[in-house]
């Protein structure tokens, strides 16, 4: 149905084709919403994260800081097997 106003304009078919619109504007509105609150939620859980694979770096340069005499372990052995080596041959030497 179609109303004319003073100047004698159509209102009803304006109002309806406004609300197209309208209606466009609002769902726009509402995804953009929804599109920022995820992109939120994400950069909040990957801060999270940094913050956490800071810490975990840090406990692993400890870790290997720790562990790096470990490396020296084959030369401990290599002086074991000679001191040994060097006992047996002053026991032979000593009549053993």
């Amino acid at each position: 149905m179609e109303f004319l106003s003073a100047q004698g304009v159509v209102l009803a078919s304006e109002q309806a084709h406004l609300f197209g619109w309208q209606l466009g504007f609002i769902i726009a509105t509402l995804v953009i919403l929804v599109v920022v609150a995820l992109v939120q939620s994400i950069l909040v859980i990957a801060r999270r994260i940094g913050v956490q694979a800071q810490g975990a770096i840090q406990r692993l340069d400890a870790a290997r800081q720790n562990t790096a005499p470990l490396q020296d372990i084959p030369k401990v052995n290599d002086m074991a097997i000679a001191i040994v080596g060097g006992l047996t041959t002053a026991r032979k030497a000593l009549g053993g």
